[in-house]
């Protein structure tokens, strides 16, 4: 298992080089990129900027506009090339794009991800702001998600054919078939204030001065802003797992050494529990730390965004409107590399869970 593991670390490097140079290759073709957003905002075609006010030391300044040069950049016409270039140099798109490349993985070796080109504040320290937020909601959401799926697959592989597996796969079919953000709108619309009843709250994860209550105040509070985010996330998440659950519990329930423990006068709780549970639970539990990345960094995009969560999925729908390349591929980088490591963690965990299984005799 230590070959394996150093195999797979090793190979995280071209892996993550992999990824950041093909992102960076596609972004530097799209349209609307910081010195563009720049322009508009300077032209008063966006909100204002500090960094282009000319307030303050190594900020841009405005030449007056009698160039005659012509520029690349859309909505640059009539600007003097002079706050052009000096755009370009505050971003630092006065270089080459390969010299650019070369300067942001450099920084990544030293796990520095730059400085945000809007927010001006170091990408960690935005990662790090926004952080808790998404793990909040992605861990309960995962949680709730397991303790509903499992027990509910187990039922439904018990009870095969059945009414209660006929009419609980209707509802499977229904929170897989409709999104988690479309839920999360409808949840809106009926509980938050939408339309009906206001019985929850619709922005943040506190109330305003919830600072100075009491813990439990807090706490009971906490609970309350996130009933309807974790709901719209478990609602869309749980169809599949409990599919994946209830047909691994039936092909291990077919094969042999259950019938074998039968045979034996086993009961069919120990059966269950005792044989089948092991067996079926394997890639279940394996996929535990996958599935929870994957609701943190994916699922919770919109639901933080109808929610108002100021979290990591709104901060890189922001970075990604605006083009703030620093944080796009800081949060990018980070992201990839903490997934990457984490399917090492889920392979880990395939061990654990059955110690039969050796990743150094696979071929």
């Amino acid at each position: 298992m230590g070959a394996y593991l150093l195999r797979r670390l090793l190979l995280l490097v071209p892996t993550l080089f992999g990824i950041i140079l093909i992102n960076f290759a596609v972004a530097q073709f799209a349209p609307g990129g910081p010195v563009e957003q720049a322009i508009q905002e300077l032209r008063g075609e966006g909100q204002t900027m500090g960094r282009l006010t000319g307030e303050g030391p190594g900020e841009l300044r405005r030449p007056s506009s009698s160039g005659t040069e012509t520029s690349t950049y859309r909505g640059a016409r009539g600007l003097d090339p002079a706050i052009v270039r000096e755009i370009e140099r505050t971003f630092g798109f006065d270089k080459p794009a390969h010299v650019r490349f070369w300067e942001m993985l450099k920084g990544y070796l030293r796990f520095d991800l730059g400085r945000s080109l809007f927010r001006d504040r170091p990408v960690w320290d935005l990662v790090w702001e926004k952080m808790p937020v998404s793990i909040s909601l992605g861990l309960w959401s995962t949680l709730i998600i397991y303790l509903v799926s499992i027990p509910l697959g187990i039922r439904k592989a018990v009870r095969d054919g059945s009414n209660f597996d006929l009419w609980t796969s209707a509802i499977v079919l229904v929170g897989y078939a409709i999104p988690g953000f479309l839920f999360a709108v409808l949840l809106v619309v009926l509980f938050a204030g939408g339309s009906f009843l206001q019985w929850f709250p619709l922005r943040g994860l506190l109330s305003s001065g919830a600072e100075d209550w009491p813990f439990w105040q807090r706490a009971l509070d906490y609970a309350w802003h996130m009933v309807l985010p974790t709901v719209a996330l478990v609602i869309g998440g749980f169809a599949g797992l409990t599919m994946l659950t209830k047909n691994s519990f039936l092909e291990e329930i077919g094969k042999q050494y259950v019938q074998t423990a039968r045979a034996k006068g086993a009961t069919e709780q120990r059966v269950l529990y005792g044989h089948v549970f092991r067996n079926a639970m394997l890639i279940i539990i394996a996929g535990f730390p996958a599935a929870f990345i994957g609701i943190l960094f994916t699922g919770a995009l919109l639901v933080e965004i109808i929610f108002s969560l100021d979290g990591l999925g709104l901060l890189g729908f922001e970075a990604a409107i605006r083009r703030d390349y620093p944080l796009m591929f800081g949060t990018l980088y980070f992201f990839t590399l903490l997934g990457l490591v984490m399917q090492i963690v889920s392979d880990f965990t395939y061990t654990l869970v059955d110690p039969r299984i050796d990743f150094e005799g696979r071929r």
